[in-house]
């Protein structure tokens, strides 16, 4: 067993940290101990650091699906595993997690290949769906409820341990590059929704998969959510000024990159900008700050 992995412990859930604070491609590990079952949330690449704490496992939550959340899940492949109903598709087949991302053919196979390697990607067809509300008791008083938080992925949720008051709240990150939203089954106005209703969630600790870690001060988080928040309107912002130089089609704004910067290769990042772009213009539409041309380009209003 590797003791090396820094960890923190608030009651019965420890968490083991990722590199950089589970920077991706890495990501935190959460376990839960109840005193009749033991739960692990995703499975990062850190879980391959600690294979025989995965393989104490009872079950598997998955908080959403997405390659490095499943890159510790070849350890235990008896386990039941547990995905929220909108993503549990995408957890069950190559297939289902093709529609999931959403990108074009000329990328898919080279993704398949790189999460083949990188993250031990395998489908798991047996994945049983769960829903908003869901409860899973480990007994000794110890329970985890999921609660639907989509924008994400369309499953996204935020995985609650109770009563302590812990809050998984997976790729909702805090990070300062802010909500990402860029595949298929992801949501600008869903992940508003989310955001907004992530501080009336009866929590005292919150733990993301990415980035941040662990926060243990509410109103730190408070800010913290405030500035990763503010994101989406600053891109918004961004996208105008870009829409400044004249008309444009979302390839033309794809190539100048509203999320990333220019020397990022990454094999998704063209279909991420687009389908980004396209949630934000659609929201801009709707407010009347952008017309859509009889050209397909679309132009300030």
């Amino acid at each position: 067993m590797n003791h090396e992995i820094p960890t923190m412990h608030f009651g019965p859930v420890t968490i083991h940290f990722g590199e950089k604070n589970g920077k991706y491609p890495d990501g935190n590990q959460v376990i839960v101990r109840g005193a009749e079952a033991t739960a692990i949330f995703d499975t990062p690449l850190a879980a391959n650091r600690i294979p025989d704490v995965i393989r104490e496992a009872d079950l598997a939550i998955l908080g959403h699906v997405h390659e490095d959340h499943m890159a510790g899940l070849h350890l235990v492949p008896q386990v039941p595993l547990f995905v929220h109903e909108a993503d549990a598709p995408a957890a069950r087949s190559w297939e289902g997690m093709a529609r999931h991302y959403g990108y074009g053919p000329e990328v898919l196979p080279g993704l398949r290949r790189k999460i083949e390697t990188k993250f031990h990607y395998q489908p798991r067809p047996d994945a049983i769906a769960y829903a908003d509300g869901q409860v899973w008791d480990l007994g000794g008083g110890v329970r985890v409820r999921a609660l639907h938080m989509p924008g994400h992925t369309a499953g996204h949720s935020v995985l609650l341990v109770e009563p302590e008051g812990v809050a998984f709240i997976g790729d909702i990150d805090l990070s300062s590059f802010g909500p990402y939203y860029g595949d298929a089954s992801s949501d600008l106005a869903a992940f508003r929704r989310s955001l907004a209703r992530l501080p009336e969630l009866p929590a005292s600790v919150w733990v993301t998969s990415h980035h941040k870690g662990v926060v243990t001060e509410r109103a730190k988080f408070l800010e913290m959510l405030q500035a990763y928040a503010a994101r989406l309107d600053e891109r918004s912002e961004r996208l105008l000024q870009m829409l400044q130089a004249g008309p444009a089609t979302i390839d033309e704004l794809v190539r100048q990159r509203l999320l990333y910067p220019p020397e990022a290769d990454e094999l998704w990042i063209d279909s991420a900008e687009q389908r980004t772009i396209t949630l934000h213009l659609a929201e801009l539409c709707a407010a009347g700050r952008v017309r859509e041309r009889d050209d397909g380009r679309f132009a300030l209003a």
